[in-house]
């Protein structure tokens, strides 16, 4: 019997594989693939403006003309758009104007179309265009009134003479016309002058036109030129008068729709009074106080009658103003109806510490109570009282705490430091502020 020893019989191997030639692999991308559907196109960007070249010239400015002026700022508005002297413009204008009035007729258009620059304040003219006007037609008068009393005595040049009157007073008709018509219409919003300049240059007008109506002669007693030369200075002194008339007609005009308005704001105040405050008022009856609709029902109430009846008036910065501002920003935080009522002459305009002490005690009230707070304000020559009272569960004073400031230094030490006083009465019913404030001549 053999015994086999050493190691155990290996199993015949099979022949090696032939090697395989490596073939490269594809360098895989840690780009992620594309979608599948094609992204948005972005938005191209808007073209920036090229840099201006830094030898190039400045943009012109508008052309606009300003609010100090000589006239009417048609010369300096074009002066500076152009970047030419304002008297060379100028000169260019008076030019154009032997050339058929055609200057004459450009400045026009340029003073319609050509805006005012930016500004609130009313234009400035430094040139006295009316009284200029006014100088120009006491000349005129003059003249004329010379050859009047001339015209008797020149015989064969009575003719020229005439001619020398007539043109004497067309021209204090026209000068005496245009300066009362300036200073009613643009002297009259010119800060350096005002209402009362364009008044009494008005009223020297009216009379240079009244002395030419009583010496302007008829031609040789024809009647339908005698009448001409009366309706002229009549026609002439109603255009003075018309700004005054057409001012007072825009007064008339702001009046009747002022009323319009009001009678229009009482009609749907009426309206709203029988719908929609009453649906309010009965959502907060409901509700309750401390309802969330409730509060948002009496907070909408309380602006929809602001808005009625107090219109677009100012609100008197006084008492009971505050503390109703102040009670609508409470029943908005806190679960709380504040009714403020006031009753008597005065309502103590400059008692700040009065209305600071009112405003802690409502604070407390909507805080701690909630519920129904009244605040009821009572004025006199004497002084001023406010009551704030809720429903609360009340409290005991003497047992609030040393630390808690808001009764003890916000209201009684407040009031004590005015000069006034302040009573907490509190019970299970509820709590009652009274806030007494008098005048120093009533404490002296």
């Amino acid at each position: 019997m053999s015994v086999t020893t050493g190691a155990p019989a290996v199993p015949p191997q099979s022949p090696p594989p032939s090697p395989v030639p490596k073939v490269a692999e594809p360098a895989i991308s840690t780009r992620l693939a594309p979608p599948a559907h094609p992204a948005r196109p972005a938005r191209p960007a808007r073209p920036s403006k090229p840099p201006r070249p830094a030898g190039a010239a400045p943009p012109r400015p508008a052309l606009e003309r300003p609010r100090e002026c000589a006239v009417t700022g048609v010369s300096a508005g074009i002066a500076r758009h152009l970047g030419a002297p304002v008297w060379a413009v100028r000169a260019l204008f008076v030019v154009l104007a032997f050339a058929l009035g055609a200057g004459i007729l450009l400045y026009l258009w340029c003073w319609a179309f050509t805006p005012w620059e930016a500004g609130s304040s009313s234009p400035t003219r430094a040139a006295p265009v009316a009284w200029a006007l006014v100088v120009l037609a006491g000349i005129g008068l003059a003249i004329a009134l010379f050859a009047v009393s001339e015209y008797a005595t020149w015989g064969a040049w009575a003719s020229l003479i005439y001619v020398r009157m007539l043109g004497g007073f067309a021209l204090a008709v026209v000068a005496a016309t245009f300066a009362g018509v300036w200073a009613g219409f643009i002297d009259r919003t010119d800060p350096s002058r005002g209402p009362r300049h364009a008044v009494w240059t008005r009223v020297v007008a009216i009379a240079i036109l009244a002395v030419t109506l009583v010496t302007a002669p008829g031609a040789g007693g024809n009647t339908l030129q005698s009448v001409v030369s009366a309706l002229i200075p009549i026609f002439a002194i109603l255009i003075v008068l018309s700004p005054a008339l057409v001012q007072r007609w825009r007064e008339l005009s702001g009046e009747r729709v002022a009323r319009i308005r009001e009678e229009q704001r009482a009609e749907m105040a009426a309206h709203l009074h029988d719908s929609v405050l009453q649906t309010l008022a009965l959502i907060q009856n409901r509700g309750g106080a401390s309802s969330e609709v409730a509060r948002l029902a009496r907070a909408q109430e309380r602006e929809l009658r602001a808005w009625l009846y107090d219109g677009d008036q100012p609100a008197d910065s006084d008492l009971p103003t505050d503390l109703r501002d102040y009670a609508g920003a409470l029943e908005l935080d806190y679960p709380v109806r504040i009714d403020v009522v006031a009753a008597g002459t005065s309502t103590e305009r400059a008692s700040g510490e009065v209305a600071a002490a009112a405003r802690e005690a409502m604070l407390n009230a909507a805080r701690h109570a909630g519920g129904e707070v009244s605040v009821y304000i009572e004025g006199s020559g004497r002084g001023v009282d406010v009551y704030i009272r809720d429903r609360g569960a009340g409290f005991e004073l003497a047992a609030v705490p040393d630390d808690r400031l808001g009764i003890r230094q916000s209201i009684i030490g407040r009031m004590r430091r005015a000069g006034g006083s302040a009573t907490v009465t509190s019970g299970p019913d509820g709590t009652e502020v009274h806030l007494r404030y008098e005048r120093e001549v009533d404490r002296g």
